[in-house]
C-alpha cells in the first residue's frame, strides 16, 4: 500500500492551526478524513499482524477465519495442553494430533518440554504460511485422507488426540477411521467433538483452508454439516464399536480442569487403545 493513502489523514491539521484545534474548528470537514485515515491505520496494522512471525498469515487468525460463526475444537487444543499434561504425564512425550489447521497444534507441542509431536491434516493445504510448509516438508505434519488407513505402524504414538474431523463423518467412515486412531496410539485416544445446537463451521466454511481429500467422500458421507452427536450417543458408539474409556484419564482431567476454572467448550473424551 503506497504512502499517498495515509496522506489525507495527514492533511487534517494543515493551514497553520494546531491538529486538534484545526478538527474542532472544522468538524464536519474533517471527521470523513479523519475516520478514513484511521481506517488505513488499522488495515496496515492487521495486515501486519496477519503476517507476523511465519511468514504468512498467522495459524491463529486462519483457524479463526476458517470457523467464523462456529465454534472450533482445534482452536481449544493448545489451551488445554497444561490439563492434558497432568492428566496423561509421560503419555504426552509422543503426540499425534489429527484436524484441520493441525500445524498450529502441532508447532504448540513441539514449544512444550519433552514432547515430540506430528500432525495428519485431513485438508489439502491450498494456501499456507512458511512455517506449515516447512513441517509438511520435513514430514512432521502429513496430509492424509482419514477414511483410508493412517501412514503409521502400530503404537507409533503415545497419544492421539482428535479435534473438528470426527464430527464430519458418518458412522459408516467412523468406524474405519476411530480403530486406526487407537491401533496408533500406546496409551489413548482424546476426541474433542462439537455439543449438538452448536454452531459450527459447515464444509464449505472448511474448504477457505483447504479442500477435503476427497469431495465424492464428504458428498456420499453427507458430511456438508457437522453431525453434532450428544455425549450419550457417543458413549453407546463406543460400547457398540468395544471401544473402551480410559477412566483414569477422564478423572485426572476433569480433577485438572476444576482446579485451573477450566470450562470445555467442546465435548472431550478419553479412550483407551
Amino acid at each position: 500500500m503506497s504512502r499517498r493513502s495515509v496522506n489525507p489523514a495527514r492533511r487534517i491539521g494543515d493551514g497553520g492551526s494546531i491538529p486538534l484545534m484545526g478538527g474542532v474548528q472544522s468538524k464536519s470537514r474533517s471527521s470523513p478524513l479523519l475516520s478514513i485515515g484511521l481506517l488505513v491505520v488499522g488495515a496496515l496494522l492487521f495486515i501486519g499482524y496477519s503476517y507476523s512471525g511465519s511468514g504468512g498469515p498467522s495459524s491463529d487468525v486462519r483457524a479463526v477465519n476458517i470457523f467464523e460463526g462456529g465454534v472450533s475444537c482445534t482452536l481449544e487444543v493448545p489451551t488445554v495442553l497444561p490439563i492434558l499434561k497432568k492428566a496423561y504425564g509421560d503419555s504426552m512425550r509422543k503426540v499425534l494430533h489429527v484436524g484441520p489447521d493441525t500445524c498450529s497444534v502441532v508447532s504448540k507441542l513441539l514449544k512444550e518440554e519433552d514432547t515430540e509431536a506430528w500432525g495428519v491434516e485431513p485438508y489439502e493445504l491450498d494456501d499456507t504460511g512458511a512455517n506449515c510448509k516447512s513441517l509438511v516438508r520435513k514430514g512432521i505434519v502429513r496430509v492424509a485422507d482419514i477414511k483410508f488407513p493412517l501412514p503409521y505402524r502400530a503404537k507409533s504414538f503415545s497419544l492421539v488426540i482428535v479435534s473438528d474431523a470426527l464430527d464430519y463423518l458418518s458412522p459408516k467412515y467412523l468406524n474405519k477411521t476411530l480403530p486406526e486412531l487407537t491401533r496408533v496410539s500406546a496409551d489413548g485416544v482424546v476426541i474433542f467433538a462439537g455439543y449438538p445446537g452448536q454452531p459450527r463451521a459447515k464444509v464449505a466454511e472448511l474448504s477457505k483452508f483447504g479442500r477435503p481429500m476427497s469431495f465424492k467422500f464428504y458428498f456420499d458421507s453427507g458430511a456438508f454439516e457437522a453431525k453434532l452427536r450428544s455425549s450419550s450417543w457417543w458413549i453407546r458408539y463406543f460400547v457398540q464399536n468395544k471401544l473402551e474409556e480410559n477412566e483414569a484419564a477422564s478423572k485426572k482431567f476433569e480433577q485438572a480442569s476444576t482446579k485451573r476454572l477450566y470450562k470445555p467448550t467442546c465435548q472431550v473424551f478419553h479412550l483407551k487403545s
